[in-house]
C-alpha cells in the first residue's frame, strides 16, 4: 500500500487517512464540496473536485497504482447503485488500482432469523438499500475479473462512534422494541472499521470477503439502553412490535425487521485484527470521552 485513493470522504475514510498519515503514503480523493476541496487539499491531499452522480463533469480520476478505498454510499432510490458504475468507469487498462476496498453492508444477507451468518451464507437483499449495495458488489466484481484487480468486499454491521450515536433519538424519547421482541443486530467502533480497511489493505487477498463486527449479538433495543446509559440519559420506552407498526418510520421499521448473527472469524483470523473495541460497553466509553475532549 503505496499510495491511496478515497472514492468518498467521510468519518471512515478519515479515520483511514488518518492511520495512513502515520506512515506517510501519498494520498489522494475525489469530494464534491469547494469546502472540503479546499480543507483537503491544504492538508497535502491530491484533491478532485467532482462527483459520480456527475459523469460527463468527471476528470480522470488517479487511480494507477493506488489502493482505494471505495466508501462512497449509493444514491437513494432504486435498486442499483450508478455511483459504482462512473467508478468502474474510470478503470481502464492504463488506470488500473493496485487494490480495491469496497465497504458494503451486512444487510445484503437479508432477515436470517437470527442465525449465524458467515461469508458463504446466500445474498438475500430485502430492502431497496440493501439490493442497491448487492448491485453495487456485482458491478465491482464485474470491474475487477475484466480488469485483473485485486477487488476485497466487507460486508459491515451497524457502525457506532462519537458522531454516529442515537443521542437526539434519546432525547426525543423516540420508543424501542421491548427485548423479547427485539431482533439480533450486530456492531463495529468506526475506529476498529477504520482499522479493519486498512488490515484488508495490507492482508486481503483478491476476491477476499470479510463479514466486519465486532463479534458481539445483542438487540437493537440492548443498545438504545447502552448508549442512555452511558450518557445518563433516560431509557426509551418500550412497544410491542403491533405497536411499532404503528408509530415508526418506514426505515426503522426495516431495521428492526431484520435479525442475523455475523460471524466475524474470517475477519479476526485472516486479518489478525485485534479490536479495539471487542464489546459495546468499552466502545461507548470510548466515544464519550472522545466527545467529552
Amino acid at each position: 500500500m503505496k499510495m491511496i485513493f478515497f472514492a468518498g470522504f467521510g468519518d471512515i475514510a478519515r479515520r483511514i487517512s488518518q492511520q495512513a498519515e502515520v506512515a506517510p503514503l501519498p494520498q489522494a480523493v475525489i469530494t464534491r464540496t469547494e469546502e472540503k476541496f479546499a480543507a483537503l487539499a491544504a492538508r497535502g491531499f491530491e484533491t478532485i473536485l467532482g462527483s459520480f452522480d456527475d459523469p460527463a463533469n468527471l476528470e480522470p480520476l488517479p487511480l494507477a497504482g493506488r489502493t482505494v478505498f471505495y466508501t462512497a454510499p449509493p444514491p437513494g432510490g432504486g435498486y442499483t447503485d450508478p455511483r459504482v458504475g462512473v467508478f468502474c468507469d474510470q478503470i481502464t487498462s492504463d488506470n488500473l488500482p493496485a487494490k480495491v476496498i469496497y465497504i458494503s453492508t451486512s444487510g445484503v444477507y437479508g432477515d436470517c432469523g437470527g442465525e449465524l451468518v458467515d461469508e458463504q451464507t446466500p445474498l438475500n437483499p430485502q430492502t431497496t438499500r440493501a439490493k442497491r449495495r448487492v448491485d453495487a458488489e456485482v458491478r465491482m466484481q464485474s470491474m475487477a475479473a475484466e480488469f485483473s484487480v485485486p477487488l476485497l468486499i466487507l460486508r459491515v454491521t451497524g457502525i457506532y462512534g462519537p458522531t454516529r450515536l442515537p443521542l437526539q433519538r434519546l432525547r426525543q424519547n423516540h420508543p424501542v422494541l421491548t427485548p423479547e421482541e427485539s431482533n439480533i443486530t450486530n456492531r463495529i467502533h468506526a475506529e476498529d472499521l477504520a482499522r479493519v480497511c486498512v488490515a484488508a489493505a495490507l492482508k486481503g487477498e483478491a476476491g477476499d470477503i470479510f463479514n466486519v463486527s465486532d463479534g458481539e449479538h445483542g438487540t437493537m433495543t440492548d443498545y438504545f439502553n447502552a448508549v442512555a446509559d452511558c450518557f445518563g440519559l433516560p431509557r426509551p420506552v418500550q412497544i410491542s412490535r403491533a405497536e411499532a407498526n404503528l408509530v415508526m418510520n418506514p426505515l426503522m421499521l426495516s431495521y428492526i425487521d431484520e435479525s442475523r448473527r455475523m460471524d466475524n472469524r474470517k475477519m479476526l483470523h485472516k486479518l489478525g485484527i485485534q479490536l479495539l473495541y471487542p464489546g459495546l460497553i468499552a466502545g461507548l466509553n470510548a466515544c464519550k470521552k472522545e466527545l467529552e475532549a
